[in-house]
């Protein structure tokens, strides 16, 4: 080999080695890098912890009778659960706590029924959107007697307005304002949203702005408010991600897409606001009338059924509600009667003697519920379970498992409260019901029916045991 050619390869050696040698170095500090400074999703995975801020309130985080619950907890946990992280919660109890509470290095996620708006988005590092919503003026509707309920802005002028300070309502009041809107609008850091609703109910403030879901889960809890309409364009929910924070912004856009391919977020949102729509103010009024009158005369007969059957008590007060309006002579004229409306062929099954006796009625209809909820599959699991059951107590368990084969020839989850739904809905028409065993279902009738059960069960356990003498 010539000089010139030993000389050459000697460059290339050393070249390659310097550039093997950088390649390695950048590795090796790169990865040091990585493990100083972590990124945010990096870090949470790390410690097996993503720490959340939620606010305390029907739409967000609250305790149930069976334990933490609300549609962004159930949200968060999901996610969690997909990490394979514990949730670590601090609760707040304003949006304007929630949002100083974003602000710790700490916090990773802050969920809070929290619009995008356009002054948030400048100090606040949003995540995608989860929910769509649009803002109603929510008043006392005991004006629509006096005159004095608002059609439009114009017709707030002279009214006595609070809504929550920085909130996405109070930076609507200030555009409104800043257009020449005249608005008597306070704004307050004392009360949540839903405290104000409460106001507007008891008429100590006239009106207050709320996001149509926040309305929609409290119009049964305060019957006496209402919506008066709706102001601007709808508006995205999304949680609040902690600054510079990429990575994890990217896995909840790829998650959040997931889920709702799947049909979770669909399930999610028809557990929460599936019977919503539901509200009758006439019928609202006189279920909190005969939650007093009536309920406490079987409160106890409710709770020891409950402890036998391992029924929620909430769910079979409601069930008979529904069923009886609280009301142990009640009879229709198929023939069934009493508190729980029992059939003669059902009572003598159950060996209920006198389907007119309350404690009979209540035991016997708890024990024909039990025993529908033990005839399911083990695939229909948690919530669905109740409520797969509380239809076949409305249509009979035949139609339930003619549904269910349905649903399964339309590619549908047979065991899902939500896709059952879907095939519940064609068991009156004449092209299903006749490929079916059981034929013609009025599958309908049980949807509403399980809806408004569930409905009422809400209304009771959002009641307080002082207000109900226990009754929660």
């Amino acid at each position: 080999m010539t000089n010139k050619n030993i000389k050459k390869t000697t460059i290339i050696l050393f070249s390659l080695y310097f550039f093997i040698f950088g390649w390695l170095s950048h590795s090796q500090y790169e990865s040091v890098l990585r493990f100083i400074f972590p990124t945010t999703l990096e870090q949470i995975k790390r410690d097996g912890v993503l720490n959340a801020v939620l606010l305390n309130s029907p739409s967000t985080y609250y305790i149930g009778a069976d334990g933490p619950k609300g549609f962004e907890y159930d949200l968060l946990s999901a996610y969690a659960k997909y990490l394979n992280v514990k949730l670590n919660i601090t609760v707040a109890n304003t949006t304007k706590e929630a949002l100083e509470l974003s602000k710790d290095s700490n916090i990773h996620i802050t969920s809070a029924s929290l619009a995008k708006t356009k002054d948030k988005e400048t100090i606040y590092n949003f995540g995608p959107s989860y929910l769509e919503v649009q803002e109603h003026v929510v008043c006392y509707r005991g004006m629509l007697l006096n005159g004095k309920f608002p059609k439009d802005v114009d017709n707030l002028a002279n009214l006595k307005i609070t809504v929550g300070e920085d909130t996405s309502y109070s930076e609507t009041i200030e555009l409104l304002k800043a257009d020449g809107f005249e608005i008597n609008a306070t704004y307050t850091s004392e009360y949540s949203t839903e405290e104000l609703l409460s106001k507007v109910a008891s008429n100590e403030i006239d009106c207050t702005i709320v996001d149509s879901n926040i309305f929609s889960l409290n119009q049964r809890y305060f019957p006496d408010i209402a919506s008066a309409f709706t102001i601007g364009n709808r508006e995205q929910l999304a949680w609040v991600l902690a600054q510079n924070s990429n990575k994890l912004k990217e896995d909840i856009y790829s998650w959040l897409n997931s889920f709702t391919q799947s049909g979770e977020m669909a399930r999610l949102k028809d557990h929460y606001y599936g019977n919503i729509l539901l509200f009758d103010y006439q019928d609202t009024t006189m279920f909190y009338e005969r939650v007093k009158t009536r309920l406490p005369k079987y409160k106890d007969l409710f709770e020891k059924a409950s402890q036998k059957y391992e029924i929620p008590f909430s769910v079979l007060a409601a069930l008979s509600y529904q069923e009886s309006h609280w009301n142990p002579k009640a009879q229709s004229s198929t023939g069934v009667r009493g508190l729980m409306m029992l059939t003669l062929n059902t009572a003598s099954s159950l060996n209920v003697e006198d389907r007119e006796d309350p404690k009979e009625s209540i035991f016997g209809g708890a024990r024909h519920l039990r025993e529908t909820i033990d005839l399911l599959v083990k695939e229909v699991e948690g919530e669905d379970r109740i409520k797969f059951a509380l239809a076949a107590y409305n249509i009979g368990m035949g139609h339930i498992t003619d549904a269910q084969s349905l649903a399964e020839k339309m590619n549908l989850n047979p065991n899902a409260w939500q896709d059952l739904k879907k095939a519940l809905v064609l068991l009156s028409q004449k092209k299903h019901y006749n490929t079916l065993k059981h034929g013609y279902a009025r599958g309908t009738e049980a949807i509403k029916y399980v809806e408004s059960i569930y409905n009422y069960r809400d209304m009771l356990q959002n009641i307080s045991i002082t207000d109900t003498n226990g009754a929660s």
